[in-house]
């Protein structure tokens, strides 16, 4: 048995849904607004995963142009069954003031990393839909039902109605099944047949400190459902010491092995010196993360192995370790035809107009698009920062010839929380590096009237970024070897779901390419490599 390291997804990896075909373990998680939509890891031993299908990647399963930051993609649900692999997700158009417009879909696909088919539209009602599959051969939708009303509590409860895949809807009348207990925020439902009960595992509190999974129990289908008399199953509230925060909102499996494991999501604060503890609580830039913790039971009842707290290291089950090769290059030289699955783009794919892999063989080519305050097209590749220190760099060609075109590196959270450092233009320098920053809506540009001119000869401009856990800089080369440091520190802690305002805060910090051209000229940016490389921790 090998020991397991949490998290075993690290970096922006909520809401995990875990499902078992064979002797094979898949992990969902949500996405929110970064294209393509829901990121599957596989695994065979539980312990090592790599990311294998991003299902949802054409614009008639999800078109997400538009869409407010933190929208999107939210919880989605994996499930396998007669032979297919069955992913719920929903489409949250609307985040903020009373109402959560959001859409939920069905998708299938007979291998994992297959075409998955164009949706099944099933309801609207509210977020975090799941498919349960009974022994009978029936199929049941659950979700969590919005409540609009002005003084009502907005999470009605988790409302079940009977899903026809013949008919490819759902039929007979939705009934709200479980109300939650008094901890309320009640979403996130999974249900189980184990034994002669029905198992309903659900997430509570909300998804930042307080969070917590509660599971509740039936022989009855349609309930009533009694919950676990040492409720809640996992949370991290009363344990602000532990290095991982903001368990809940988790998924159970039974291994092939007949074992139990629990993932859930979690968060690692940044560290804080000389601060107060408790308020507030801290931040986590690198977003909600993946954990899992093993299963016993007791009574006819789950509990999480050590107590109902998330443990750094658990005991991996019974199964030979299998280990594979990584799953993204440490040097991506752009020579392939497609993009690496770590690397997304926001709300929509980037078609030849914005982004091709072609145009300059071994090349990133990004056409100019919108600013990065733009959530319709922007011509933004970047993936999640998966690690408290990294360094990140890339190469890049591009000339300029007006203030509103710009291609850099860019730091990125959502529309409202950047930082970019770029190649523009200058009426007077000419071209010319610079930095803007978006903090909470608030822009400012720290090298105004110090901007660093570009020799003209200069091809090519490199630039990187070194994150060092609270802060990060970034710095410049001219031939790749002579490197500039920027002397001016950014907080991590700035992008993160912890600091950001509005209704939006839900996936973690990216590192990326970006090109904006608000001239309308299309000003194309080529991109010879991306560097993401971690120092161990």
């Amino acid at each position: 048995m090998a020991t397991i390291r949490n998290p075993i997804l690290t970096g922006f990896h909520p809401d995990p849904s875990i499902c078992r075909a064979g002797e094979d373990y898949y992990i969902a998680v949500s996405t929110f607004e970064w294209f393509p939509g829901v990121g599957i890891y596989h695994s065979k031993d539980l312990k090592n995963w790599r990311l294998v299908a991003r299902p949802l990647n054409r614009l008639s399963q999800l078109n997400m142009i538009g869409n407010p930051d933190s929208g999107g993609v939210w919880a989605p649900q994996l499930s396998y069954h007669d032979g297919l692999f069955w992913l719920i997700y929903t489409d949250v158009k609307v985040t903020d003031g009373q109402w959560k417009d959001c859409h939920n879909y069905l998708v299938t696909c007979d291998r994992i990393d297959g075409e998955w088919s164009d949706p099944i539209y099933l309801n609207s009602s509210g977020f975090d839909p799941s498919l349960f599959h009974d022994e009978d051969g029936k199929k049941y939708l659950l979700n969590m039902l919005w409540d609009p009303r002005v003084g009502n509590h907005n999470f009605y409860g988790i409302v079940m109605q009977e899903y026809d895949h013949e008919k490819k809807k759902l039929v007979g009348e939705p009934k709200v099944i479980f109300k939650g207990t008094d901890v309320k925020l009640v979403e996130g439902p999974h249900l189980y047949k184990i034994g002669e009960y029905y198992y309903l595992l659900t997430a509570e509190g909300g998804t930042r400190y307080e969070h917590q999974a509660t599971i509740a129990r039936s022989k009855n289908l349609w309930g009533p459902y009694e919950v676990h008399p040492d409720n809640p199953l996992i949370t991290s509230y009363p344990y602000p010491r532990n290095p991982l925060q903001k368990a809940g909102h988790a998924s159970i499996v039974q291994t092939h092995t007949n074992e139990w494991f629990l993932v859930h999501l979690t968060g690692r604060p940044l560290p804080k010196e000389n601060q107060p503890l408790l308020s507030p609580r801290g931040y986590c830039p690198l977003g909600r993360e993946t954990a899992i913790q093993r299963l016993e039971w007791r009574d006819g009842w789950p509990y999480v192995v050590g107590g109902n707290q998330p443990s750094l290291t658990i005991e991996g089950p019974d199964i030979e370790e299998v280990k594979w090769e990584r799953d993204y290059p440490e040097k991506d030289d752009f020579d392939s035809d497609r993009l690496n699955l770590h690397f997304q783009t926001l709300r929509i794919p980037l078609g030849e107009d914005t982004l091709s892999l072609t145009d300059r063989p071994g090349h990133l080519r990004l056409y100019g698009k919108e600013s990065l305050t733009s959530k319709f097209k922007q011509a933004l590749v970047a993936r999640r920062w998966q690690h408290f220190r990294f360094t990140a760099e890339t190469k890049v060609a591009f000339r300029p010839n007006t203030f509103q075109q710009a291609a850099g590196l860019v730091n990125y959270y959502n529309t409202e929380n950047w930082t970019a450092l770029q190649i523009t233009w200058d009426e007077e320098k000419g071209r010319i590096l610079a930095i803007t920053t978006c903090d909470n809506f608030v822009f400012d540009q720290p090298l105004k009237g110090k901007e660093i001119e570009i020799p003209d000869e200069v091809e090519y401009v490199y630039l990187r970024v070194k994150v060092r856990t609270n802060t990060y800089r970034y710095f410049y080369s001219f031939d790749g070897e002579h490197w500039t440091e920027i002397p001016i520190d950014f907080y991590s802690y700035k992008l993160s779901d912890d600091y950001v305002r509005g209704g939006g805060f839900f996936t973690g910090a990216f590192v990326g390419m970006q090109c904006q051209d608000n001239s309308g000229q299309n000003l194309p940016a080529d991109f010879d490599y991306f560097i993401y490389k971690p120092e161990e921790e």
